[in-house]
């Protein structure tokens, strides 16, 4: 298969190029070269800026396409409509933002509503959904991740959770241990991308995992085993958490209140599409030992991304847990 990958160098890309190449595909990249450039050197790279300059596509025929990097409409559209007929499937990276809203205690499918408007991070990916679907009707998959985790995440958006279990202490667990939580490994996302492809699977997807029954004290515990360290788990309710003004998802990745009117739901979404159309997860354990293992073993300084958050600081940790009750 000839299989195009819009960006492919930086995280979710790069794990994508790897299944690829894994499963002996040719593999071409278009993106800027502005980030890991040398990175897979036997792969074709065409450069040029999907704000821009599209020329290097133009005229190429693809099997197949993978689109990482689509963030607004009109770069989806531009490229749908410079590929046209040349390809003959196209999977969309998208979000679990892309739903119009999450309400508390109620799972959700993909037939859930989509966001409105043209603002924000979630509107403007279900935008880019609907003009792909315009541009090349019935060859699209729209995959819709919740968190992505492991190796090269440069977010801190769950690299956070390993690393601060392995460095022991009271750590602040927050909201209900039974909390369920929702993520999926990149590498099992990318594999899975490529196998969407090949098959030429169309239409929405919810694509988190591991499992329906895990649980943030599951989440904790397995960091717990993977880091062999001394860390004991204080948890503490969503109510106070909010009230020391917290930052939900950001200073607490993979925390969000579950009595949140727009977004309590977040994690509780239906994955079972994804199930029946191949999707599978490696064991937990085995994400988090890999993250901790990329994370001790390279420079955070070095990691760029627009999403990256700040998780809670060692000392506002410290001034929570001292002053709010934890329980067992």
């Amino acid at each position: 298969m000839r299989l195009l990958v819009l960006g492919g160098t930086v995280f979710l890309g790069r794990h994508i190029v790897t299944a690829a190449l894994a499963r002996g595909h040719d593999v071409t990249l278009f993106n800027r070269g502005r980030q890991n450039p040398d990175l897979f050197p036997e792969v074709e790279k065409l450069r040029g800026d999907r704000d821009g300059d599209l020329s290097a596509l133009r005229g190429r025929p693809f099997d197949a396409v993978v689109d990482t990097s689509g963030y607004r409409p009109e770069q989806t559209r531009a490229m749908a409509e410079t590929l046209g007929g040349t390809v003959g499937h196209y999977t969309f990276v998208s979000t679990m933002s892309a739903y119009r809203e999450c309400p508390p205690g109620r799972s959700f499918d993909e037939h859930a509503p989509l966001a409105e408007g043209h603002e924000g991070y979630g509107a403007l990916k279900a935008r880019c959904e609907e003009a792909l679907e315009a541009a090349l009707p019935g060859r699209a998959a729209h995959v819709r991740p919740g968190l992505i985790v492991g190796p090269h995440d440069p977010t801190d958006r769950f690299t956070y959770w390993p690393r601060r279990v392995a460095r022991g202490g009271d750590v602040l667990a927050p909201g209900r241990p039974e909390r369920p939580v929702q993520l999926i490994d990149g590498r099992d996302l990318a594999e899975w991308c490529v196998r969407l492809a090949e098959e030429r699977r169309t239409g929405a997807f919810n694509a988190i995992g591991p499992a329906a029954t895990l649980t943030m004290r599951h989440l904790l515990e397995t960091c717990h085993g993977a880091a062999g360290s001394a860390a004991r788990f204080r948890w503490v309710a969503d109510e106070d958490l909010l009230a020391a003004d917290v930052k939900p998802w950001t200073e607490l990745p993979l925390w969000i209140p579950e009595n949140d009117p727009s977004h309590g739901g977040l994690l509780l979404a239906d994955h079972r599409r994804a199930l029946a159309a191949g999707l599978a997860f490696r064991p937990l354990a085995h994400t988090v030992r890999d993250t901790l293992e990329w994370d001790r073993s390279t420079d955070r300084t070095t990691r760029e991304s627009p999403i990256r958050v700040t998780p809670l600081a060692p000392e506002r940790e410290a001034e929570l847990l001292a002053r709010h009750v934890a329980f067992e």
